[in-house]
């Protein structure tokens, strides 16, 4: 297989385990080097006690042709972030791809207390969503757009939840998400005069680790289901993507990425845009 990302440098945040573990690999496999970021490490204690850490991550990319890097960092840490950041610019002086999907808002989930109306919701999760996600998420963009702008290019991905518009059925999180994709909006039209790219990226229903938790506490319904490397395939095909800058503001769906690209899903399948199942009220 031809490695087209050979000699690019990306990072991953929140990537420990689920789609942010996935991605990397993915990229790892078309050559990739990539600093794996997030807080849980081989050292010390996985986040909820959830497998996965960044070392384990690394090795993966590794192992599928690239090079890993881990890198403990809590993106809602400022500091952390920068420290981040200098190191890629000591080691490499540049950096081509930020993946955006470290996210805090399932932590503690309150299970089907998620869907009770705002007025009940407690403002601990409101602060885990923005502090942990939103703000984590410009918080990183702003210290790697300088490393970003030397080279004229560069790619900014904002991995999101979204349903054509849809309520997402918790209001702190349906707010939390849409600024997400807003804010890749914004950091597009700001970042055009430099040809850097920003968009938001929505997967399907993807078989994280918290997903199959679930599914393995109270099994339900996995058919409409995609592996988490469908996602770090649409991101791939993105950063391979010449004339990427094209798409700079949009919010783009991995299943209509993949008919465009022609990338499939790990078994094969081309599954369809995530779309909200209808109510059978």
């Amino acid at each position: 297989m031809t490695q087209r990302l050979q000699g690019r440098i990306a990072v991953v945040t929140g990537a420990s385990r689920g789609a942010g573990r996935a991605i990397a690999a993915v990229l790892g496999e078309e050559g990739a080097t990539v600093y794996v970021t997030a807080r849980s490490t081989a050292t010390g204690p996985t986040t909820e006690d959830l497998p996965g850490t960044i070392e384990e991550t690394a090795a993966t990319v590794t192992a599928r042709g690239g090079i890993g890097v881990a890198v403990r960092c809590d993106h809602t840490d400022e500091s952390a972030v920068v420290a981040l950041f200098e190191r890629i610019r000591r080691e490499q002086g540049r950096l081509d791809l930020l993946v955006n999907n470290v996210w805090g808002g399932y932590e503690h989930h309150p299970g089907e207390a998620f869907t009770a109306p705002f007025w009940e919701q407690p403002s601990e999760l409101w602060e885990r969503m923005f502090v942990a996600g939103v703000r984590a998420h410009l918080l990183t963009s702003r210290y790697a757009v300088p490393l970003m702008l030397p080279q004229r290019s560069g790619l900014i991905i904002n991995t999101v939840a979204w349903a054509y518009g849809e309520y997402l059925g918790n209001l702190y999180y349906d707010v939390a998400k849409a600024a997400t994709i807003r804010m890749a909006y914004g950091m597009a039209h700001e970042l055009r005069p430099y040809e850097i790219t920003a968009v938001a990226l929505a997967p399907g229903f993807m078989r994280t680790e918290r997903v199959l938790e679930a599914h393995a506490r109270q099994p339900f319904d996995l058919s409409t289901t995609e592996s988490p490397e469908y996602l770090g395939r649409a991101v791939a095909a993105l950063a391979a993507d010449a004339h990427v800058i094209h798409r700079s503001g949009s919010i783009l769906t991995v299943g209509e990425l993949a008919r465009e690209y022609g990338f499939t899903d790990i078994d094969g399948r081309r599954p369809e845009p995530f779309r909200i199942p209808e109510s059978d009220d």
